[in-house]
């Protein structure tokens, strides 16, 4: 039996423009221990709504839950309008304001004429408010049409639940179709992808299957198209892709024959739609490749600006070193040069070569040409980071405010929109951006988007990293084109005598080994085992380090895998009873075959940016409640990520799991005192050059490597990753020759 509360609508404290709504309710009735001391008391309420009138009656269905920052709510799935019944309760709804200009006498001359089930009435046969006496024929027109769009809205949401959407889809759906709704669903239900957000080929096709279309519905085929072209361009990064293997993936995914003449004839439809573009066998969803245009006419544009002279540059220059008591290079010289006097410049450079110490002398003298105070320069200059892990490392190291992109530009979760953008533009003047290697095309495309003309931009980021999660590979096509000023920095600074991370960095992106990986330095060691004694040495290792006080918080283990025998969610179980025992201080619960301790660390799995809160940040479970004792009546998990304390609900576990061992992708933009990477040919579709040089890189002050030789020798030479499929590079060479 589903859980409800039932009871009348009093008001809303807060409403969005998707629907979403808190208020308050008085609670009347409850099928659930846990809120029957709430019956007859106002409570506050979430959920999706399409309408909430005054004073109406409804049916709740969901779960109650305290949230740590704003107390007990009930958290509303479904929801039931309940029709007023007994003759006062239906004088009461007609004379309401929802009935506007119908008053309590009219209200109880239509009750007394058609009795108790008048509502009924008038919605099957209107005429019969002609029998009610001295009732106009304006006021008889507004009854049937107020009680037509109540009864409608409310009946088509529970047709859009019944079919198998959620609230918060029917209620997407219907504010956009309204009274088409159903019509639109019977007649090409496939129209919502286009129409509607967030709503997905799978689902619509699934309930399309139950309601009868068939299986060779040329709208169904089309947008199967449209959803495969998503799905690979977001599995592989390739920002175009052949007609070969749209049409092969095609008939494998629906499961029926389509020829190739008729897969020619539906490319063609889509084209005419304007919803794909085809170049000399290339197929590009049509965002994807307007973003692709416009970055390269953007960076073009820049790039054809007159550069910047500043006499005063080289004495600024030479001032700073003195003041910070440093000498830049000759390399690290031309690059700062560069950045200030060009409209746009890329600076690319291993670990320990300088690309932190430049921004921040990039910084300065940008400061002191302009002759700006702090509070000007803040006006003016942006850093920029696609995380914000590495936006804050952005800020300790340059003293100057940093901000995610996805920030600055002022994303909506909710409709996944930009504030910023071409129609309302940010007046920066001067944007500094590292970790470009995880920008993907999109994201940059957005951000192209919402600088002016005037904008000058500096491009931070290693070449030799691994790509990002979303389809392109911006940093090396841009580079690659050769269009873009770009300064390559070499020498490595990051190191004493008896160092190597920073030219183990060197030689894996060189693709060979000196004899020194062998051996031990400062900072790096490998331990040589085999892959079946990974484990083990893994977990004695670990007990050493916390010996010497390195504990989890100083030490983050990576590997390229999550199953097998040294995959990550084995290691996570082993190396939980090494950081952080059982212990009957500490307070723990099982979640399906995972237990959660106090103090375990924790890694966030998806976004949550209402509690500040991404992808890829790491925690610890400041405590558990569980279910016996909270409010809520279930387990809640309490993490603390520096000084951000976010609650878990078990529906919410999903989105948390221990942190000891994360994958060298999560730990992209972050950088850790020591590394263990585990190397073992258990890995070996993972193995290859970008990857490891990725986790190597993200080592701050010591490095260890534990596995098989051979294995890591393998991914060294191994440069054969997937190679995305793009076009910027070519689009800025050309773009480039016809400005």
């Amino acid at each position: 039996m589903k859980k409800y509360i039932k009871g009348n609508y009093r008001r809303s404290i807060f409403e969005s423009d998707k629907g979403y709504v808190i208020g308050l309710f008085k609670v009347t009735d409850t099928n659930m221990e846990n809120m029957e001391d709430y019956a007859g008391k106002t409570i506050t309420f979430t959920g999706y709504f399409h309408e909430l009138n005054l004073d109406d009656q409804y049916i709740f269905y969901g779960e109650e839950l305290e949230h740590p920052k704003y107390g007990f709510q009930f958290q509303v799935s479904e929801y039931e309008r309940v029709k007023p019944s007994g003759k006062d309760g239906i004088i009461a709804f007609l004379s309401s304001d929802l009935f506007h200009g119908i008053g309590e006498k009219m209200a109880e001359r239509i009750v007394d004429t058609l009795g108790e089930q008048a509502l009924d009435c008038i919605l099957e046969e209107p005429e019969c408010l002609m029998l009610v006496p001295k009732l106009s024929k304006k006021k008889m027109d507004h009854i049937i049409k107020t009680l037509q769009k109540y009864e409608e809205s409310h009946q088509t949401i529970v047709y859009l639940t019944d079919l198998g959407f959620s609230m918060k889809d029917s209620l997407n759906i219907y504010n956009y179709y309204k009274s088409n709704t159903i019509t639109t669903i019977e007649h090409n239900i496939y129209q919502l992808l286009d129409d509607v957000d967030e709503i997905s080929f799978p689902k619509l096709d699934e309930i399309g299957m139950k309601l009868g279309y068939d299986r060779m519905e040329e709208n169904r085929i089309e947008s199967c198209m449209i959803y495969i072209m998503e799905q690979l361009s977001f599995k592989q990064g390739d920002t175009y892709l052949r007609e070969e293997e749209v049409f092969k993936q095609l008939n494998r995914y629906l499961k029926i024959e389509i020829t190739l003449e008729q897969f020619t004839n539906y490319l063609h439809n889509l084209r005419l739609l304007d919803k794909v573009v085809v170049e000399e066998n290339k197929l590009y969803l049509k965002e994807m490749y307007e973003a692709e245009k416009n970055i390269a006419f953007q960076l073009t544009s820049l790039v054809q600006k007159k550069t910047f002279h500043y006499p005063k540059l080289t004495t600024y220059l030479e001032t700073l070193q003195k003041e910070n008591d440093i000498i830049y290079n000759e390399k690290q010289k031309e690059a700062i040069v560069t950045a200030l006097t060009n409209s746009i410049t890329i600076i690319t450079g291993g670990p320990g070569t300088g690309k932190t110490t430049i921004m921040k002398a990039i910084v300065e003298l940008y400061a002191r040409i302009h002759k700006m105070d702090a509070e000007e320069l803040d006006a003016n200059l942006c850093l920029l980071a696609p995380t914000g892990r590495a936006s804050k490392r952005m800020c300790e190291s340059t003293l100057h405010s940093a901000s995610t992109i996805h920030r600055f530009l002022k994303w909506n979760k909710d409709n996944n929109e930009f504030a910023v953008n071409e129609f309302n533009k940010d007046f920066s003047r001067f944007i500094i951006v590292d970790e470009v290697s995880m920008i993907d095309t999109l994201l940059l495309n957005h951000l192209l988007k919402g600088l002016t003309n005037q904008i000058q931009i500096v491009l931070v980021g290693d070449y030799n990293q691994l790509p990002s999660v979303g389809a392109g590979q911006i940093l090396k096509d841009m580079i690659d084109s050769q269009v873009i000023p770009t300064v390559q920095l070499e020498h490595l600074y990051r190191q004493d005598e008896n160092s190597y991370i920073s030219t183990l960095a060197s030689e894996i992106k060189e693709g060979s080994l000196s004899s020194k990986f062998l051996e031990t330095h400062s900072d790096y060691t490998f331990l040589n085992c085999s892959s079946s004694s990974i484990n083990m040495n893994l977990k004695n290792l670990c007990r050493q380090l916390k010996e010497k006080e390195y504990h989890e918080k100083r030490v983050q283990i990576m590997a390229p895998m999550y199953r097998g025998e040294n995959g990550i969610d084995i290691l996570n179980k082993e190396l939980q009873d090494v950081f952080n025992p059982r212990d009957d201080s500490k307070v723990e619960i099982k979640y399906g075959d995972t237990i959660f301790r106090e103090q375990d660390k924790i890694l966030q799995l998806v976004n949550m940016p209402d509690e500040n809160v991404f992808n890829g940040d790491i925690g610890v479970i400041k405590y558990i409640i569980p279910a016996n004792h909270s409010k809520s009546g279930k387990n809640e998990i309490y993490v603390d990520y520096d000084g951000i304390v976010v609650k878990y609900l078990p529906k919410d576990f999903v989105k948390i799991k221990h942190g000891y061992v994360i994958t060298i992708h999560k730990s992209q933009g972050s950088e850790f005192e020591v590394v263990v990477m585990p190397i073992s040919h258990n890995y070996h579709r993972m193995l290859y050059r970008k990857l490891v040089y990725t986790g190597v890189t993200r080592a701050k002050k010591k490095l260890i490597l534990i596995g098989e030789v051979k294995s890591f020798e393998f991914a060294v030479k191994n440069n054969q990753e997937y190679v995305r499929k793009t076009t910027l590079k070519e689009m800025l060479q050309n773009m480039n020759k016809q400005l």
